[in-house]
C-alpha cells in the first residue's frame, strides 16, 4: 500500500488517481477534511506538517510512501523569520515522517523536491543535471535541499531507500499561479509584448511527472537516486504562448518586443524575477532517468498543453 501526503494539492491529487486508475491501493494523508472529489478514496487526516506530527495510524500497512506536501512560495510572507518556517515545515516535518517510515518498515521514501536545488537559471544549451553543485537561492529551494540531504542521512542509517525527484515548472489540468494568468491572458485576447523571445526552457506536464513518480515506486534502480524530470522538448517562453493559443483556438496576439527592453521595464517597475522567468534559460537535462530506468516522458509538450487548455477551457463554458 502507499502513502501519498499533500493529496489535496495538484501533484499529490494527480497520483492518487493514477494509482487508483492502476487498480494500486492507496490512502491519502490530508491537514484537515478533504475535498469533495477526495471522500471517495482512503483518507486520514494527520494534521499540520511538522517534527511532531504523528504518523502512526497513517504508516499503518505502508510499503511505500510520495511526499508531495510542502510549504510552497507565500505572497506577501508575514513571518518573523521565513526561513524557519520553510525549514519548520520542509525539513523538519519531512525528516519526521521519514523516521517515522523507516520506523514502520516503509521500503521506499519518493520525495517531490524542485529544480530550485540546482539554481533559478543555466546558460543556453548547458542544462542542469544531478551532478551539478547544489545552488538554492530562494528560500523554499534551501529547504528543499536541506530536506534532500536529510533524507539521505536517514536512509544511510535506517536502509529505507529515498528517491528524490526534482521537477521543473509543472504544468497540467487545474493549474495555478502563474501558468493560469498566462492562460487567462491568451483567452481574452489580450496583446503580450512577448513574441521576440528566443530562450529555452524545460517544463513538465503532470501527466509527465506522475508517470515518473510511479516509475520511482517500483522500479529497483531508482533507490537512492535523484533525478530531474521534465517534458524533454525545450521550448522559448514565446513558443509556449503559441502552443497554448493554438490549443485554445485563439491567436496569440504577440507583440515582438525585445528581450532586453522587457527586461530593463520590468527592473524599473521591481519586478526583474519575472524577466528573469520570461526571458531567460532554465534547462534540464532527462538522460539519467532516460538510461537508469528506461523512462521516457509518455506525452510531449503539445500534448500536455492541450490537456492542460482543455482542463482550463471546458465545452459551453464562459470565461471572465
Amino acid at each position: 500500500m502507499y502513502l501519498i501526503t499533500g493529496a489535496t494539492g495538484f501533484v499529490g491529487g494527480a497520483v492518487m488517481k493514477r494509482l487508483f486508475s492502476d487498480k494500486s491501493l492507496a490512502v491519502a494523508a490530508v491537514r484537515l477534511k478533504p475535498i469533495e472529489w477526495l471522500s471517495h478514496y482512503p483518507v486520514v487526516e494527520v494534521g499540520d506538517l511538522e517534527a511532531n506530527t504523528d504518523w502512526s495510524v497513517a504508516l499503518i500497512g505502508v510499503s511505500s510512501v510520495v511526499h508531495t506536501a510542502a510549504r510552497v512560495h507565500v505572497m506577501k510572507d508575514q513571518s518573523i523569520n521565513p526561513l524557519a518556517e520553510f525549514r519548520r515545515v520542509n525539513v523538519a516535518g519531512t525528516l519526521n515522517l521519514a523516521q517515522q517510515a523507516a520506523a514502520a518498515g516503509v521500503k521506499r521514501f519518493v520525495f517531490i523536491s524542485s529544480i530550485k536545488v540546482n539554481g533559478e537559471q543555466t546558460q543556453k544549451g548547458r542544462p542542469f543535471t544531478e551532478k551539478d553543485v547544489a545552488y538554492p537561492l530562494d528560500l523554499y529551494g534551501i529547504s528543499k535541499y536541506e530536506a534532500e540531504e536529510g533524507l539521505f542521512r536517514v536512509a544511510k542509517e535506517t536502509g529505507m531507500e529515498v528517491v528524490i525527484i526534482r521537477p521543473v515548472l509543472v504544468y497540467g489540468p487545474d493549474v495555478k499561479g502563474n501558468f493560469l494568468s498566462m492562460m487567462h491572458w491568451l483567452h481574452k485576447g489580450i496583446p503580450l509584448p512577448l513574441g521576440a523571445i528566443n530562450n529555452a526552457r524545460s517544463l513538465v506536464a503532470l501527466d509527465n511527472l506522475v508517470d515518473l513518480i510511479i516509475t520511482c515506486l517500483h522500479h529497483p534502480a531508482a533507490a537512492n537516486q535523484t533525478f530531474l524530470v521534465s517534458d524533454g522538448e525545450d521550448i522559448s517562453t514565446t513558443q509556449l504562448l503559441q502552443y497554448a493559443a493554438s490549443a485554445m483556438g485563439v491567436s496569440s496576439r504577440l507583440m515582438p518586443v525585445p528581450a532586453l527592453i522587457i527586461q530593463v521595464a520590468a527592473k524599473l517597475l521591481g519586478k526583474g524575477e519575472v524577466a528573469q522567468r520570461l526571458c531567460g534559460n532554465l534547462q534540464v537535462d532527462i538522460s539519467k532517468a532516460r538510461q537508469l530506468l528506461g523512462w521516457v516522458p509518455p506525452i510531449s509538450v503539445k500534448e500536455g498543453l492541450r490537456r492542460a487548455v482543455e482542463g482550463y477551457v471546458q465545452p459551453g463554458a464562459v470565461l471572465k
